[in-house]
């Protein structure tokens, strides 16, 4: 009997979406039917995680499987170096076509370059682009429409037609249809919206801000004018979440057409969320589940019978890695941190053999940013999220929150007696979770338990 053939692999990378800003996560202001409905063709999964909640760390670690801590890998301004065995290497020597599409990240940034202009107009060299063979790729650029790229060693930016989300997605669409398909590929289309500036195309953003919205009750304004300004980011978001869901129907009905629905796996997954002023805070960074909460779906069409399967499973980014080439019937060469989480999506297990997530922000370069002068690390299990802060005199205890009571995180449980054993159990999987990766961070003693990293 033949041997089944390998599937395409089709990643689609989105940049600062929060898990709860779809409507198959249970956000009531919108409805994103297109990735619903990847969602009710495959398997979502509830408590997926980003690691380091930052866009490098994040990339590094997508792209390595290791842990940001391994490298001490800070917020941006970091260059992966080209002798980390990438995930490309892997597809490479399995006989796919690799292809990546869009925001990079890994290549210095601002720290190099500059400015977002300067960034987006500089071309990543050949050694720095991980070793994918077919690139159409910038670092970064933040400003969805005036977007360049550059194809393979050309140095000359080409400019992404119109908004880049639909400009990269057409990109992608374009070199699948016309590529040797004798191989099979794996391909990434990263896009940075709704990363901010929060700006959509104007019907779509214009329609938004006439909109009425709910906000969560863990959203905190100063005053009438902050409020103002939270309710038209957070409309404006809405407009770039509806566009990017848009492209992911174009996409469906681009894979549908062409033949490929039926031999490509579909992930869609984001780098981290965006706080949008929930505990009065923007951006992304802080362990909160805005912050640290991606969607993570998985459609195989191998499996036709996982569909609208949910995992209650706590994942996060180190498990990507395995997880990518796992779907593809591959092994990554080296050991690494993460789980295989194949076994969960088609069903063939229906738990992970371990509690939970170990989470981290290990270093921001800029001063006057948050966590320049302190960071922070911590265990994300299925019920509840524990997290100690400290300086590199050592990590204490921070926060402990219960998700199933408080989903919106407003009630820090540290100090409630009641709670003290559970807390001291996720400081236990914590403190074994740093040592089994040798974390470098030093964790203070606390709850009786001795000190990680310590020294005299």
């Amino acid at each position: 009997m033949k041997a089944p053939s390998p599937p395409n692999v089709l990643i689609v990378l989105s940049d600062q979406l929060r898990r709860q800003a779809l409507s198959t996560y249970g956000d009531p202001n919108i409805v994103t039917p297109h990735v619903d409905a990847l969602a009710e063709r495959g398997v979502r999964f509830e408590h997926a995680s980003s690691t380091c909640p930052i866009c490098v760390p994040f990339r590094f670690t997508l792209m390595t499987g290791l842990y940001a801590h391994d490298r001490k890998v800070p917020a941006i301004e970091y260059r992966m170096s080209p002798a980390e065995r990438t995930l490309a290497d892997e597809f490479n020597e399995a006989g796919y076509e690799t292809i990546y599409t869009g925001k990079w990240h890994l290549d210095g940034g601002h720290g190099r370059m500059g400015s977002a202009v300067q960034c987006g107009r500089t071309p990543v060299k050949k050694a720095y682009r991980g070793r994918w063979r077919k690139w159409m790729g910038f670092e970064l650029r933040n400003g969805p429409f005036d977007t360049w790229y550059f194809e393979d060693d050309d140095p000359v930016p080409k400019p992404v037609e119109g908004y880049q989300t639909d400009g990269l997605f057409d990109l992608a669409m374009d070199y699948l249809e016309r590529r040797d398909p004798s191989r099979p590929f794996c391909m990434v289309i990263s896009v940075e919206p709704p990363h901010d500036p929060f700006e959509a195309p104007e019907a779509l953003q214009r329609s938004w801000e006439a909109m009425d919205i709910v906000l969560p009750p863990n959203v905190e304004a100063a005053d009438a004018e902050a409020a103002e300004r939270i309710m038209l980011n957070r409309k404006r978001y809405y407009a770039m979440v509806e566009n990017l869901d848009w492209n992911m129907g174009r996409l469906g009905a681009f894979l549908l057409r062409t033949g490929l629905h039926s031999e490509t796996v579909v992930l869609f997954l984001s780098d981290h969320g965006e706080l949008g002023d929930a505990h009065g805070l923007r951006g992304k960074q802080w362990p909160y589940e805005e912050s640290t909460g991606i969607p993570f779906i998985v459609a195989d069409p191998r499996h036709p019978d996982r569909a609208g399967a949910v995992i209650g499973d706590p994942v996060s980014t180190e498990d990507l890695f395995p997880t990518i080439l796992g779907l593809a019937g591959q092994k990554p060469r080296d050991a690494l941190p993460g789980e295989n989480l194949t076994p969960l999506i088609n069903g063939s297990v229906s738990k992970l053999d371990r509690e939970g997530v170990m989470l981290e922000f290990i270093a921001e370069q800029r001063k006057g940013v948050a966590f320049h002068d302190w960071v922070w690390r911590g265990f994300r299990s299925a019920r509840y999220k524990y997290t100690v802060r400290g300086d590199n005199h050592g990590g204490s205890p921070w926060q402990f929150f219960d998700l199933e009571k408080d989903p919106w995180e407003q009630r820090n449980l540290l100090d409630d007696p009641a709670c003290r054993a559970e807390i001291t159990r996720h400081h236990d999987l914590l403190r074994q979770r740093m040592k089994e990766t040798d974390d470098h961070f030093v964790l203070l003693p606390a709850f009786g338990r001795e000190g990680l990293n310590t020294w005299d």
